[in-house]
């Protein structure tokens, strides 16, 4: 029972940090725009988490105007972007020019007949559910849909987390090696030291009352 409560959390802890890395980390699509636009967005408290924060100084408002960026794939999918600055917050993109992103975007605008393919480096998520859209960070002009894009800094970024868990890994297997393990060792000779003088309590005992009732019986057997 215990092993199988073990095994949840670990699998609801991996669910967790890999929602939160797709979420997070950097993905690029090729797309080919064929609009740009703002449109009034009402947030509540289903999806205010996935916008952007209001500008310091400015009251939180459930209503704001998100810029927006349509384009589709090369099989004809939908792709939706919103365009927002991330500012200094979470997640650390530091982007401070959606107004160019919103230029650029405007003058990759194509048509089917004359199309024009760009990559869109963006983060998170798209649910018509909650009305949420990945935020366009990057857009960079391609030769084609047929492009190979390497993902660099995923690479770099999943490596580098990959050693720090192997690090703290093994520390904590050292730490446990040296300290954990011989105080549990120290308890279970403590226990087993306990127990054995409670053993030796108990035998003494039935050794002291068993004299007292056979010098009992000797005095019944006189009568």
């Amino acid at each position: 029972m215990w092993t199988k409560i073990k095994w949840g959390v670990r699998i609801v802890l991996i669910l967790i940090v890999g929602a939160f890395l797709h979420y997070t980390l950097p993905q690029r699509d090729i797309v080919r725009i064929v609009g740009v636009r703002q449109e009034p967005m009402s947030l509540g408290w289903e999806n205010r988490i996935f916008y952007a924060r209001s500008d310091a100084g400015m009251a939180q408002s459930d209503t704001r105007t998100i810029k927006l960026i349509d384009a589709f794939t090369a099989n004809g999918a939908t792709r939706v972007y919103r365009n927002e600055d991330t500012g200094w917050g979470w997640p650390p993109y530091f982007k401070l020019d959606s107004q160019n992103v919103q230029a650029i975007a405007q003058d990759q605008t194509s048509t089917s007949a004359a199309p024009k393919w760009v990559a869109i480096t963006h983060y998170g998520w798209r649910s018509e559910l909650l009305t949420i859209f990945p935020n366009a960070v990057n857009i960079t002009p391609v030769d084609g849909p047929g492009v190979t894009l390497i993902p660099w800094v995923n690479i770099i970024i999943l490596t580098f987390l990959a050693f720090v868990i192997f690090m703290i890994r093994k520390m904590w297997l050292q730490f446990r090696e040296r300290m954990v393990d011989p105080a549990l060792a120290d308890v279970g000779e403590t226990f087993d030291a306990a127990g054995a003088r409670v053993d030796a309590a108990r035998k003494e005992a039935r050794g002291f009352f068993g004299r007292i009732g056979a010098w009992i019986n000797t005095w019944r057997a006189k009568k």
